[in-house]
């Protein structure tokens, strides 16, 4: 456990918390009102590992933190000198769903700012991670580790659906995983603005998840078929300027900067933070990686932080 001072932007549910300058606690007394954030999601996703990263960047963090004692914790946390506080709660607390939704409400309620992280990945993903380490789901019973994924997902769906931030750690490695929280919650000293992350895929590999928006960039020619750029990927300079070249990339990138632009002020008028911005190709590995870098170029030089992030890269 640790301690640190720090600001994470207050969550709302559609309606917004009033902030105050000192909350409520259960015994009546005042306390000053606490940064939270709640780490949940899939077993074996990397809740912990995001409970770590937190930790660096300064949180108080608990693990396996019943719902029930959330709000106690944050306000004996609140008396002394911590400002974030962190907590990784998952299935292993039994009353898990509603109590951990009602526990987030009566926090919000009395002054505090929560949010929740929901991290998560695929199902072949977690099964591959559980039979490395030959452990057991905590909710497969006598059943086949596929049916404890399925029955903790059916579990997990009212919490999924009010987090804050979704994080799929199915093709992140413990570095990637950390950018993207530290994104999120390293403190910059300045107010809460969206934060960005552009996401090249191929189709052929499946939609991401976690996408907010999803463009495709099938209609501009494919470097694949020009021989000198198959090897390459949207990375090489020779790539991104033949696809950028094309003669409705500019019109297209011009456009949907502006749709951007719209969306992105609304965006934090409604308290979302995290932005995930997927362009899409056939593979993954050409079109798709030059255009989402030249999005992540256009979005930071409008003061919207972006980071591009390219899934499948490398997969072929």
């Amino acid at each position: 456990m640790s301690t640190g001072p720090g600001t994470v932007e207050p969550a709302t549910d559609g309606a917004a918390v009033p902030q105050r300058d000192v909350a409520p606690a259960v015994d009546g007394t005042e306390v000053a009102p606490l940064d939270v954030v709640v780490v949940t999601g899939l077993s074996g996703a990397g809740k912990n590992s995001a409970g770590r990263v937190l930790e660096d960047l300064g949180f108080f963090v608990v693990d396996n933190l019943p719902p029930a004692l959330l709000q106690p914790m944050v306000e004996l946390g609140a008396r002394g000198d911590v400002r974030r506080f962190a907590a990784v709660v998952d299935v292993r607390s039994r009353a898990f769903s509603t109590d951990l939704q009602e526990s987030i409400r009566q926090l919000a309620g009395a002054g505090h700012r929560p949010r929740v992280v929901y991290v998560h990945a695929r199902n072949e993903v977690l099964i591959r991670r559980y039979e490395s380490v030959r452990r057991e789901h905590p909710l497969q019973g006598s059943g086949r580790l596929i049916d404890g994924i399925d029955a903790e997902r059916a579990l997990l769906t009212g919490i999924a659906g009010d987090a804050d931030l979704w994080v799929d750690t199915s093709d992140l490695n413990v570095h990637q995983l950390r950018a993207t929280l530290e994104a999120a919650f390293v403190e910059h000293g300045a107010p809460p603005q969206v934060v960005a992350t552009v996401l090249s895929f191929g189709f052929k590999y499946g939609l991401p998840l976690d996408a907010d928006l999803v463009v495709d960039a099938r209609f501009l020619p494919n470097p694949h078929w020009v021989p000198e750029l198959r090897a390459m990927t949207g990375r090489d300079p020779e790539v991104r300027d033949y696809v950028l070249g094309q003669d409705d990339a500019e019109a297209f990138l011009d456009r949907y900067t502006e749709v951007l632009r719209l969306l992105v002020p609304g965006y934090r008028r409604e308290g979302k933070r995290y932005l995930t911005l997927a362009v899409g190709c056939t593979g993954g590995k050409h079109r798709s990686v030059a255009i989402a870098e030249e999005f992540a170029r256009r979005l930071t030089a409008e003061g919207v932080p972006a980071t591009a992030r390219h899934r499948d890269l490398g997969r072929e």
